[in-house]
């Protein structure tokens, strides 16, 4: 199914106007795994569920603010390695099982992300009608921060959900909102343990490393 059919199919004979969220599964990922120095634990991994319900906040606040009758659309893009469908298949269910669409692609090479995807998701649904605000989950600015400056000048509401220590490029932005992913309420069930060095403790932190050093004989 390619990018115009699926928004075909998702909205079908709808005319409520939408709020588009597209989650970047890999960057997010990676970008979680630089905080915490290693894969998250469930405590410090991201609750969808929790993430849905801001998300229908969000859209509840844009439908009051125009009048009109929004709904979300919230899709999550993420690459499938070799040999480990069993492994990500729950969470895929999961995920769809909550409200959330999946776009899945294998990961067959370093060039086989989905940046690509979700960029022609943005522009297809950008050409749409009855888009009411756009909600982009990533760090990736070298891929998103153009596309979403235009959509913000053309009076789309749009918003980033990120790290504020992979996020300049948001953060920066006047035509972009920024939320912290851990702004949102319940998405993790404990805090992340976050010190950086433009947020230090008046009396100095320990920054613990990533790995042993025994890892360079390896």
């Amino acid at each position: 199914m390619t990018a115009p059919e699926f928004a075909e199919a998702i909205t079908g004979t709808s005319a409520a106007r939408r709020v588009l969220l597209v989650w970047d599964a890999p960057n997010m990922d990676m970008g979680l795994g630089s905080l915490l120095g290693g894969r998250p634990t469930a405590a410090h991994r991201p609750r969808f569920d929790a993430l849905g319900r801001w998300v229908l906040q969000r859209t509840a606040a844009i439908g009051a603010a125009t009048h009109d009758e929004v709904e979300p659309e919230a899709t999550v893009f993420t690459n499938i390695a070799p040999g480990s469908a069993d492994v990500v298949r729950p969470w895929v269910e999961a995920l769809r099982n909550v409200g959330y669409a999946v776009f899945a692609k294998p990961k067959l090479a370093d060039d086989s992300d989905v940046d690509d995807d979700m960029l022609n998701h943005l522009q297809v649904r950008r050409h749409s009608p009855g888009l009411a605000g756009v909600i982009v989950a990533s760090a990736d600015g070298q891929a998103f921060r153009e596309p979403l400056l235009e959509l913000a000048a053309e009076g789309v509401p749009v918003t980033v959900i990120g790290f504020r220590e992979h996020a300049s490029w948001a953060l920066t932005a006047d035509e972009l909102e920024f939320v912290d992913l851990e702004e949102i309420p319940g998405v993790f069930r404990e805090p992340l343990p976050r010190i950086s060095l433009d947020s230090l403790p008046d009396d100095g932190a320990w920054l613990t490393p990533f790995r042993p050093l025994s890892a360079l004989l390896k």
